[in-house]
């Protein structure tokens, strides 16, 4: 899609810039992420080791233990190629103890425990090790709210929020990142089988290219029926965009 090619070379430059200077600006020269095996978390990591040195840079292997056996040697795999010093710790039983009290209790809510529980311990690790937690959400995703807030949405900062998935994608090959982390069909791993994709009822390349002209372009909704879009999925996605507007920003504060 040329609406979304980008210059992966001065990209990588300017994220590396950024990972240091936000690092080095709060006064720390370490960071910390939840490495899942997955394209984004990978190429952050990547990007740190680029920005800080792999030296600095960790990252924990937070599986639950319905997660796929791929995705681990994913992450571990990934954390080899490139050095990261990397922790792994199972949330399985911390899950299990809490939803022991609410047996009904069904696979969004306890999606939702298992990301919170990861940046509970990412931000714990962070204490320990003085190192900053770096955010691995991508601009699709933010966009849309999918993902959960003070979860995997939450960070110190996050190198990867201006670019789309399909821009990841585009950069992830372009830096070098193992071929079968990029090919890998996207999911958060909350459950068994979950696929981003499949949620979303849209495939990222379509998605990437109408939140392109919707958000960054200001395209009104006539224009984009008449690039091929539907209405029915402008529409839907101009909903969740609206309705999750709540999740990008800081908790409103009253003034007195």
């Amino acid at each position: 899609m040329r609406e979304l090619k980008i210059d992966s070379a001065k990209v990588e430059l300017k994220l590396v810039k950024f990972i240091r200077n936000q690092t080095r600006s709060a006064g720390f020269s370490r960071v910390i992420l939840g490495l899942s095996g997955g394209l984004d978390s990978s190429l952050a990591a990547y990007l740190c080791c680029r920005a800080l040195g792999n030296d600095n840079v960790f990252a924990s292997i937070l599986p639950y233990k319905t997660t796929p056996s791929v995705s681990l040697n994913y992450a571990k795999l990934l954390a080899r190629k490139y050095q990261v010093k990397t922790r792994f710790i199972d949330i399985s039983e911390q899950i299990d103890i809490y939803f022991k009290d609410f047996p009904k209790a069904n696979r969004i809510r306890r999606g939702n425990k298992m990301a919170r529980e990861r940046m509970s311990i990412l931000y714990d690790q962070s204490k320990e090790l003085g190192a900053m937690v770096v955010g691995t959400s991508n601009k699709s995703e933010l966009l849309l709210g999918y993902g959960t807030i003070y979860g995997d949405m939450a960070s110190a900062f996050n190198p990867l929020g201006g670019l789309y998935k399909t821009q990841l994608r585009q950069l992830a090959r372009d830096v070098g990142l193992p071929a079968q982390i990029i090919k890998q069909i996207p999911s958060a791993g909350l459950w068994p089988g979950q696929s981003d994709e499949a949620e979303l009822g849209v495939t990222y390349a379509r998605l990437d290219r109408l939140l392109y002209y919707l958000v960054d372009k200001g395209f009104s909704d006539k224009k984009l029926i008449g690039l091929g879009f539907k209405k029915s999925l402008i529409e839907k996605i101009s909903r969740r965009i609206a309705a999750n507007a709540f999740k990008r920003r800081l908790p409103t504060v009253a003034k007195i």
